[in-house]
C-alpha cells in the first residue's frame, strides 16, 4: 500500500476544499480502473492543538487520504487526478503529497509529456527521473 494526501488549494478556483475533495474521492470511486485499489478519507489537515481556523470553531474538511495498493502505479492515481481537473468548470490547484515529495498540480500538466514523466516519477521513486538519481525535484 502507498499513502498519498491530496489538498486543494483554499484560495482557488473551485467550490471551497471540502467539497471539491469530496467530489474528488467521488470521481476515484467511480473510475472502474482504480475504484478497487483506491481507498480515501477526509479530515482535517490542522492540528488537533492548533487554533481552529472558521469562526464555527472547526478547522473544516481540507486533506484527502489515500491508501493505494501497490498495483496501481502512481501514473494511473495522477492521470485520474488530472482528468477529474479537467471535469471541473473551474479546476483547483491539486497538492499531491506521497511522504516528503509534493507536487503542485494546476491543470495544465496534461499537455506536457516531460513534466507527466518527471511527476510519475517523483511520486514513484522519490525523485524527479525515472531512475531515483536526481535529490527528489520534479
Amino acid at each position: 500500500m502507498h499513502e498519498y494526501e491530496l489538498q486543494v488549494d483554499p484560495r482557488g478556483a473551485g467550490q471551497g476544499p471540502e467539497s471539491e475533495l469530496r467530489s474528488l474521492l467521488l470521481w476515484l470511486k467511480e473510475d472502474e480502473s482504480l475504484r478497487r485499489a483506491v481507498r480515501g478519507r477526509i479530515r482535517s489537515g490542522v492540528p488537533a492543538s492548533a487554533p481552529h481556523g472558521t469562526p464555527m470553531g472547526s478547522p473544516g474538511f481540507d486533506l484527502l487520504q489515500l491508501a493505494v495498493g501497490s498495483g496501481l502505479s502512481a501514473a494511473s492515481l495522477l492521470f485520474a487526478v488530472l482528468q477529474w481537473q479537467a471535469s471541473r468548470r473551474r479546476p483547483p490547484v491539486v497538492t499531491v503529497r506521497r511522504g516528503p515529495y509534493e507536487i503542485t498540480l494546476t491543470g495544465d500538466e496534461a499537455g506536457d509529456a516531460d513534466r507527466l514523466r518527471r511527476i510519475v516519477a517523483a511520486l514513484e521513486n522519490g525523485s524527479g527521473d525515472e531512475d531515483g538519481a536526481d535529490g527528489g525535484t520534479a
